[in-house]
């Protein structure tokens, strides 16, 4: 692998071709997905893609000039220090601040290329215009504020916010949600069951253990493969199989770690603590995020809770 220092005058001009060309490719495909929901900000990437392929036209006559017709073949995956671009289909998922932020960091990382590139080419056409360069890309994101507001009203903004923020609700907080409730209340039943019924805090926690795994495990593969997300628009069926497994075991876990502690006493006034915390913290994402007044939300999720809570004590003192 080569550092920028190594190269050429005829590879650091191929280099920057490539790159140009792919950065107008990934702002494309930006404009492309987001043209639906976000028509303003695909408009915006749009424009970007359009100047990314004006700098390509620039170093294609400069090198045709100095160098003839063939390119060498080089990529920012042979030259250390590049940013490494992730594929597009790993793309597909990012939220609209985070395309907005990989665009940004694009754009950094072609005006240090071209300010590094600058000071080692002698050619004095070929050092001018990666100077312009260097500076037009450092000005970019100056340009995409310019593009932002040219394309983007501050009706679209918040119109997108609020579409960003229901995709978010779709793809992260619903199957999280649903994971911590599961988690949290599904296993406190056993989990109390099986303390009452011991009186050992070790029992206990291999119990707490075990259920909040295996819940774990069943409610993330139950998500993934509800809805594959093509049309419900709920995005990844394995990203969301993952957060509902993820918050399902979290919220066994929160009420389980406590039967640690050695003393059966200590450790059911802790885990009893912690169950507290659980539903609350349910309650707050309910009113958060779905819209559920903060009162009714405590009551259903703190009257369920208690329920399964006490049939766990009673079965297990039985």
């Amino acid at each position: 692998m080569k550092r920028i220092t190594d190269l050429t005058e005829p590879e650091i001009l191929a280099l920057a071709i490539t790159s140009e060309e792919e950065d107008s490719q990934i702002y494309m495909s930006f404009a492309n997905r987001l043209r639906t929901d976000y028509p303003s900000t695909a408009q915006m990437f749009e424009d970007m893609a359009a100047e990314e392929q004006e700098h390509k036209n620039m170093l294609l006559d400069m090198f045709q000039k100095r160098f003839g017709g063939r390119l060498p073949y080089i990529t920012r995956q042979d030259v250390k220090g590049f940013m490494r671009r992730n594929p597009l289909w790993l793309m597909e998922n990012m939220r609209i601040d985070e395309v907005r932020q990989q665009a940004e960091l694009m754009e950094i990382e072609a005006s240090t290329y071209y300010s590094k590139a600058a000071q080692q080419a002698q050619d004095v056409e070929i050092r001018k215009l990666l100077g312009d360069l260097a500076l037009a890309e450092r000005d970019h994101e100056a340009k995409a504020i310019e593009i932002e507001r040219k394309n983007v009203s501050d009706a679209d903004k918040l119109e997108e916010g609020e579409i960003s923020r229901r995709l978010f609700v779709l793809q992260v907080v619903q199957p999280g949600l649903a994971g911590l409730i599961d988690g949290s209340i599904s296993t406190l039943a056993p989990i109390f069951a099986a303390a009452f019924a011991t009186h050992n805090s070790h029992d206990a926690f291999l119990v707490g253990l075990a259920a909040s795994l295996g819940a774990g495990i069943s409610m993330g593969l139950t998500e993934a493969m509800s809805d594959d997300g093509a049309i419900t628009g709920r995005g990844s069926p394995w990203l969301r199989g993952i957060v509902c497994g993820l918050m399902t075991a979290l919220g066994g876990l929160g009420h389980t770690l406590p039967y640690l502690i050695t003393d059966f006493w200590t450790a059911t006034i802790v885990a009893a603590i912690v169950v507290a915390l659980e539903l609350v913290a349910i309650s707050w994402i309910r009113w958060k995020y779905m819209d559920t007044p903060m009162v009714s939300a405590m009551v259903q999720v703190i009257f369920g809770g208690a329920l399964v809570l006490i049939a766990g004590i009673l079965i297990g003192s039985a």
